[in-house]
């Protein structure tokens, strides 16, 4: 129960930044597991956050390499010379700054590094260790592409095979940066690709004569300005509605139509007994039956016009998907909830006694 992230959310008396949800700084219901499927179910672009993730894991790349090309150089340098320049240049170009941050120095660094072929022909960490050469495990450009976020967290919790447990133990060479800053070139940006994203036309031909030009760069930084276009398009476009379906409710669409549709087909069977009773004079006591197909009615309805069940609410459940239900562990969100759900119960009691009372001690007239 004593989750990492919770003591420092405990602080935050706000709803999370896209950048926090991204950075998976979250948890449920406004982590990025639940974002992903905001995308995909309800925003219908999740090719948008699918490249966002896939820029910052070829980051990751291009940190793994240059670690590990900065490993290789103090091996190969005799003990004199691990203070030379060129060690103190590689290490102080390392990229260590967090993923997908503006204005990162470090990572601006380690783009530069990569742009400059200095140290990067010869001190590959293969050529270092050349047994890695012979090795049939070691990633080469046919490297298999990231694995879906989807499918990485719907296994089993004790499934290790994870792409970050992998990097650690892979060696990148300088040929994977190259196919993966191509792979989402081909896969995302250029026209008719498998999953197309619409960006400008000059963000595209950037990124496109950088990576297909004679430069033929693979550094990070060559996608940062699509990188920051899809990010302001997900802050503006996608953003707000994950935030009032997951921080003000906590339901799907799915289920917010099946309890509209039984709310109404209740209320009409109610309202056409109602009157039945009514003029055949029946007793009040009789009309007193009335109460449950009204709260039914009034409930799912109002459930379905707030996207917010309270009873679940209080309970500490939001709806992941259709009749699935995960606990509330974003503290913010469930005080918030709670707030609410309060609310809504006691409008929902009013209308519903309201109604009841209407239908139940109107005069009956027999026809």
């Amino acid at each position: 129960m004593s989750e990492s992230p919770l003591p420092a959310e405990l602080n935050r008396n706000r709803f999370p930044t896209l950048f926090e949800v991204l950075s998976r700084k979250t948890v449920a219901p406004l982590d990025l597991f639940s974002f992903y499927i905001y995308m995909r179910d309800q925003q219908r672009s999740v090719d948008y956050l699918d490249f966002w993730l896939d820029v910052s894991q070829h980051l990751q790349l291009c940190r793994l390499y240059v670690r590990r090309l900065h490993r290789s150089v103090i091996e190969d340098t005799p003990e004199m010379e691990k203070n030379s320049k060129r060690s103190s240049y590689i290490l102080d170009n390392a990229g260590e700054g967090p993923s997908g941050e503006k204005g990162n120095v470090s990572d601006q660094r380690l783009s530069a590094f990569l742009r400059s072929d200095h140290g990067s022909r010869q001190h590959s960490p293969q050529n270092s260790h050349g047994s890695n050469h012979s090795n049939p495990s070691t990633p080469g450009r046919e490297r298999p592409p990231r694995a879906s976020f989807m499918t990485l967290d719907t296994n089993s919790p004790g499934d290790s095979s994870s792409p970050g447990q992998n990097s650690s133990d892979a060696v990148p060479r300088r040929e994977d940066l190259r196919a993966s800053a191509e792979k989402i070139l081909y896969t995302y940006l250029l026209p008719g690709s498998e999953r197309e994203i619409i960006i400008p036309q000059s963000i595209l031909h950037d990124v496109q004569e950088a990576i297909e030009g004679p430069d033929q760069r693979s550094d990070p930084e060559l996608f940062d300005a699509a990188k920051d276009y899809v990010f302001q398009a997900m802050e503006r476009d996608a953003f707000p509605g994950f935030l009032q379906s997951k921080g003000l409710g906590n339901l799907v669409p799915q289920s917010m139509m099946i309890r509209l549709i039984i709310g109404l087909i209740s209320f009409f069977g109610a309202a056409w007994t109602a009157f039945i009773l009514i003029f055949l004079d029946k007793s009040r006591a009789t009309r007193c039956w009335l109460l449950l197909p009204f709260t039914v009615a009034i409930y799912f309805i109002f459930t379905h016009q707030y996207m917010l069940d309270p009873i679940l609410a209080l309970l500490g459940y939001s709806e992941y998907t259709l009749m699935d239900f995960n606990r509330i562990r974003e503290p913010f969100v469930r005080k918030t909830l709670n707030a609410r759900s309060l609310t809504l119960l006691a409008l929902f009691l009013l209308v519903d006694a309201a109604v009841c009372s209407l239908f139940i001690f109107v005069p009956g007239k027999r026809l």
